[in-house]
Protein backbone atom coordinates (compact mmCIF):
# COMPACT_ATOMS: atom_id res chain seq x y z
CA UNK A 1 0.00 0.00 0.00
CA UNK A 2 2.89 2.37 0.71
CA UNK A 3 3.98 1.96 -2.93
CA UNK A 4 0.50 2.58 -4.32
CA UNK A 5 0.14 5.14 -7.08
CA UNK A 6 -2.81 6.93 -8.57
CA UNK A 7 -3.50 9.48 -11.25
CA UNK A 8 -6.97 10.96 -11.34
CA UNK A 9 -6.31 12.65 -14.69
CA UNK A 10 -4.32 11.85 -17.79
CA UNK A 11 -0.74 12.88 -17.07
CA UNK A 12 2.83 12.40 -18.17
CA UNK A 13 5.74 12.33 -15.78
CA UNK A 14 9.16 13.33 -17.13
CA UNK A 15 12.43 12.61 -15.33
CA UNK A 16 16.02 12.97 -16.49
CA UNK A 17 19.00 10.78 -15.73
CA UNK A 18 22.45 12.21 -16.32
CA UNK A 19 24.86 9.28 -16.32
CA UNK A 20 28.47 9.74 -15.31
CA UNK A 21 29.73 6.62 -17.07
CA UNK A 22 26.71 4.73 -18.38
CA UNK A 23 26.27 6.12 -21.88
CA UNK A 24 25.97 4.30 -25.19
CA UNK A 25 29.50 3.27 -26.14
CA UNK A 26 29.15 4.04 -29.85
CA UNK A 27 28.49 7.75 -29.24
CA UNK A 28 31.13 10.38 -28.66
CA UNK A 29 28.79 13.19 -27.59
CA UNK A 30 27.37 13.38 -24.07
CA UNK A 31 23.79 12.15 -23.89
CA UNK A 32 21.20 12.20 -21.14
CA UNK A 33 18.37 9.77 -20.59
CA UNK A 34 14.78 11.00 -20.75
CA UNK A 35 12.53 8.71 -18.70
CA UNK A 36 8.79 9.07 -19.17
CA UNK A 37 5.59 7.44 -17.98
CA UNK A 38 2.07 8.45 -18.89
CA UNK A 39 -1.49 7.27 -18.54
CA UNK A 40 -4.29 7.80 -21.04
CA UNK A 41 -7.05 7.06 -18.50
CA UNK A 42 -7.26 7.68 -14.75
CA UNK A 43 -5.48 4.89 -12.83
CA UNK A 44 -5.16 3.64 -9.28
CA UNK A 45 -2.48 1.08 -8.55
CA UNK A 46 -2.88 -0.55 -5.15
CA UNK A 47 -0.78 -3.67 -5.72
CA UNK A 48 2.23 -3.39 -8.03
CA UNK A 49 2.66 -7.18 -8.23
CA UNK A 50 -0.64 -7.80 -10.00
CA UNK A 51 -1.08 -4.51 -11.84
CA UNK A 52 -1.51 -4.50 -15.60
CA UNK A 53 -3.14 -1.77 -17.58
CA UNK A 54 -3.59 -0.95 -21.23
CA UNK A 55 -3.66 2.78 -20.43
CA UNK A 56 -0.22 3.13 -18.78
CA UNK A 57 2.93 3.52 -20.87
CA UNK A 58 6.59 4.18 -20.14
CA UNK A 59 9.81 4.47 -22.02
CA UNK A 60 13.11 6.24 -22.42
CA UNK A 61 15.11 8.17 -25.01
CA UNK A 62 18.80 9.05 -25.20
CA UNK A 63 19.08 12.74 -26.12
CA UNK A 64 22.24 14.82 -26.73
CA UNK A 65 22.91 17.10 -23.75
CA UNK A 66 23.98 20.05 -25.93
CA UNK A 67 20.63 19.99 -27.79
CA UNK A 68 18.69 19.95 -24.50
CA UNK A 69 20.60 22.98 -23.19
CA UNK A 70 20.11 24.85 -26.48
CA UNK A 71 16.38 24.00 -26.60
CA UNK A 72 15.88 25.09 -22.99
CA UNK A 73 17.38 28.50 -23.77
CA UNK A 74 15.08 28.87 -26.80
CA UNK A 75 12.03 27.86 -24.74
CA UNK A 76 13.01 30.39 -22.07
CA UNK A 77 13.14 33.10 -24.76
CA UNK A 78 9.76 31.97 -26.10
CA UNK A 79 8.24 32.12 -22.62
CA UNK A 80 9.57 35.65 -22.21
CA UNK A 81 7.97 36.67 -25.54
CA UNK A 82 4.64 35.15 -24.48
CA UNK A 83 4.79 37.04 -21.18
CA UNK A 84 5.47 40.31 -23.04
CA UNK A 85 2.51 39.67 -25.37
CA UNK A 86 0.28 38.89 -22.38
CA UNK A 87 1.31 42.10 -20.59
CA UNK A 88 0.60 44.10 -23.73
CA UNK A 89 -2.87 42.62 -24.15
CA UNK A 90 -3.86 42.92 -20.47
CA UNK A 91 -2.68 46.52 -20.17
CA UNK A 92 -5.21 47.59 -22.82
CA UNK A 93 -8.08 45.52 -21.47
CA UNK A 94 -7.87 46.53 -17.81
CA UNK A 95 -9.30 49.79 -16.59
CA UNK A 96 -7.55 51.95 -14.00
CA UNK A 97 -9.43 51.99 -10.66
CA UNK A 98 -10.59 55.50 -9.78
CA UNK A 99 -11.07 55.12 -6.03
CA UNK A 100 -9.23 53.52 -3.13
CA UNK A 101 -12.15 51.11 -2.62
CA UNK A 102 -11.89 49.86 -6.20
CA UNK A 103 -8.12 49.45 -5.76
CA UNK A 104 -8.52 47.34 -2.63
CA UNK A 105 -11.16 45.19 -4.33
CA UNK A 106 -8.80 44.69 -7.26
CA UNK A 107 -6.02 43.63 -4.89
CA UNK A 108 -8.31 41.10 -3.22
CA UNK A 109 -9.24 39.33 -6.45
CA UNK A 110 -5.94 39.51 -8.32
CA UNK A 111 -4.31 36.38 -6.77
CA UNK A 112 -7.18 34.16 -7.92
CA UNK A 113 -7.07 35.71 -11.40
CA UNK A 114 -3.33 35.11 -11.74
CA UNK A 115 -3.80 31.34 -12.11
CA UNK A 116 -6.53 31.83 -14.69
CA UNK A 117 -4.39 34.30 -16.67
CA UNK A 118 -1.73 31.61 -17.21
CA UNK A 119 -4.37 29.39 -18.86
CA UNK A 120 -5.60 32.08 -21.27
CA UNK A 121 -4.78 31.37 -24.92
CA UNK A 122 -2.29 33.94 -26.19
CA UNK A 123 -2.60 35.52 -29.63
CA UNK A 124 0.91 35.34 -31.05
CA UNK A 125 2.40 37.88 -33.43
CA UNK A 126 4.20 36.57 -36.54
CA UNK A 127 7.68 36.83 -34.99
CA UNK A 128 6.65 34.84 -31.90
CA UNK A 129 4.81 32.26 -34.04
CA UNK A 130 8.02 31.63 -35.98
CA UNK A 131 10.05 31.31 -32.75
CA UNK A 132 7.42 28.87 -31.41
CA UNK A 133 7.42 26.77 -34.59
CA UNK A 134 11.23 26.49 -34.51
CA UNK A 135 11.22 25.50 -30.82
CA UNK A 136 8.44 22.98 -31.25
CA UNK A 137 10.06 21.52 -34.37
CA UNK A 138 13.16 20.93 -32.23
CA UNK A 139 11.03 19.29 -29.50
CA UNK A 140 9.41 17.09 -32.16
CA UNK A 141 12.81 16.09 -33.57
CA UNK A 142 14.15 15.21 -30.10
CA UNK A 143 11.12 13.12 -29.09
CA UNK A 144 10.38 11.42 -32.40
CA UNK A 145 11.21 7.75 -32.72
CA UNK A 146 12.93 8.41 -36.05
CA UNK A 147 14.28 11.99 -35.76
CA UNK A 148 15.58 12.01 -39.34
CA UNK A 149 11.99 11.69 -40.62
CA UNK A 150 10.73 14.50 -38.39
CA UNK A 151 9.69 17.43 -40.59
CA UNK A 152 9.50 21.03 -39.31
CA UNK A 153 6.11 22.15 -38.05
CA UNK A 154 3.98 24.41 -40.21
CA UNK A 155 1.48 25.18 -37.43
CA UNK A 156 1.52 25.17 -33.64
CA UNK A 157 0.04 21.83 -32.50
CA UNK A 158 -1.45 22.96 -29.15
CA UNK A 159 -3.01 26.01 -27.52
CA UNK A 160 -0.27 28.46 -26.57
CA UNK A 161 -0.82 29.66 -23.02
CA UNK A 162 1.73 30.85 -20.51
CA UNK A 163 1.12 27.59 -18.62
CA UNK A 164 1.69 25.36 -21.66
CA UNK A 165 4.98 27.11 -22.50
CA UNK A 166 6.06 26.97 -18.84
CA UNK A 167 5.25 23.23 -18.79
CA UNK A 168 7.27 22.69 -21.96
CA UNK A 169 10.21 24.62 -20.52
CA UNK A 170 9.97 22.59 -17.28
CA UNK A 171 9.90 19.37 -19.30
CA UNK A 172 13.47 20.06 -20.43
CA UNK A 173 14.70 21.07 -16.97
CA UNK A 174 17.36 18.42 -16.36
CA UNK A 175 17.44 19.07 -12.60
CA UNK A 176 13.74 18.61 -11.91
CA UNK A 177 11.65 17.07 -14.67
CA UNK A 178 7.91 17.70 -14.53
CA UNK A 179 4.36 16.40 -14.65
CA UNK A 180 2.06 17.60 -17.44
CA UNK A 181 -1.65 16.92 -17.08
CA UNK A 182 -4.26 16.37 -19.77
CA UNK A 183 -4.79 19.02 -22.41
CA UNK A 184 -3.61 19.87 -25.89
CA UNK A 185 0.10 19.95 -24.87
CA UNK A 186 -0.24 16.51 -23.22
CA UNK A 187 -1.89 15.10 -26.35
CA UNK A 188 0.84 16.46 -28.60
CA UNK A 189 3.69 15.10 -26.46
CA UNK A 190 2.27 11.60 -26.20
CA UNK A 191 1.62 11.58 -29.97
CA UNK A 192 5.38 12.09 -30.42
CA UNK A 193 6.28 9.34 -27.97
CA UNK A 194 4.01 6.67 -29.53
Amino acid sequence: ESRAASASNKEINIQWYIPSVAKPSNDTETKVLLLYAYNTNPVKISNIKIFSSVSVFSGHLWIPLARIISLREKLSDLKEQVEILMQGSTSFSTSVPTSFLEQSETLKISPSNKHKMSDVKVDLDEKTKEIAKRCLSEVKALLSVVPALSSPLTKIPFDVTLQSITNLEDMFDLANGCIITEGSLFNWIISLLH
